[in-house]
């Protein structure tokens, strides 16, 4: 059930959550979700991330924050639902020396 129907920034939103009682945050995995999830860790809450392609079936209407909102909170509540693990720091600076080697690979690759 979503408590809060409010709009913080990523600062603005950690500061409020660190006042807020241990609790269960459903959130989209994307770039930035990683980071957040470690820092509700640290806060002493259960962070949920799912992928993006497990929220859509649940979006009703057109898209804005506080529909992809309680679009998440009703996929978080599916007791099917798979959640994505939150990196490490270490495993996300892994996937970034991999992309840039890669892209590396694919410039001499071209210029051969």
């Amino acid at each position: 059930k979503a408590v809060y129907r409010k709009k913080f920034t990523r600062p603005k939103l950690i500061e409020f959550l660190a006042t807020c009682p241990a609790t269960t945050i459903a959130m989209e995995a994307c770039g930035g979700s990683h980071f957040m999830a470690r820092k509700l860790e640290e806060l002493g809450h259960s962070p949920k991330l799912i992928s993006p392609q497990f929220v859509r079936p649940f979006v009703k209407s057109n898209k804005n924050d506080f529909v992809d909102a309680e679009a998440i909170c009703e996929a978080a509540s599916r007791p099917s639902m798979r959640f994505v693990q939150p990196r490490t720091e270490s495993q996300q600076a892994m996937r970034a020396l991999h992309r840039v080697r890669e892209s590396l690979v694919q410039d001499k690759v071209k210029t051969t």
